[in-house]
């Protein structure tokens, strides 16, 4: 494969180095809205933490963007195997470290396979789940620039 012709990754959506744009906009006290592609999204914080509580917090975001990944990556191997999908599910549960600087300190997913799934399968699904995007990008992080506007 050359530079010029884009990978895919059973999706209709080739892989490119073309930039993707996204934005976020303060609502109120704690609150933001994330604007992706024509979609709103919204984030809080709990009241505990001096929000109000009517989303997810950005730390809840970036735990439901790995199980939703993989979620994603498992079912379109189903699909590819003709398996249904019906019934897969992602459990997950994420630790928040205890010193500093703050940041999650641990995620476990449990894939939950569709019931009829063949027990031949299930160590398939695992491995094809585990090379979605954003465990890939975790475990190779980007570079990361913050920056002002000018």
């Amino acid at each position: 494969m050359t530079a010029s012709t884009p990978q895919t990754l059973g999706t209709s959506h080739p892989l490119s180095p073309e930039v993707r744009h996204l934005e976020v906009t303060h609502v109120e006290g704690d609150a933001y809205t994330v604007d992706v592609r024509g979609h709103r999204l919204q984030v809080d914080q709990p009241l505990q933490a001096g929000g109000t509580d009517t989303a997810p917090t950005p730390t809840e975001l970036f735990a439901a963007s790995l199980a939703t990944c993989v979620a994603f990556y498992a079912g379109r191997y189903l699909q590819r195997h003709g398996l249904p999908r019906a019934g897969l599910r992602v459990r997950t549960e994420f630790t928040m470290a205890a010193d500093r600087p703050a940041r999650v300190a641990s995620v476990r997913l449990v894939i939950v396979p569709p019931p009829q799934l063949p027990e031949r399968r299930r160590a398939a699904l695992l491995a094809v789940a585990s090379h979605c995007t954003v465990h890939n990008t975790l475990h190779q992080p980007p570079r990361i620039d913050i920056e002002p506007a000018p």
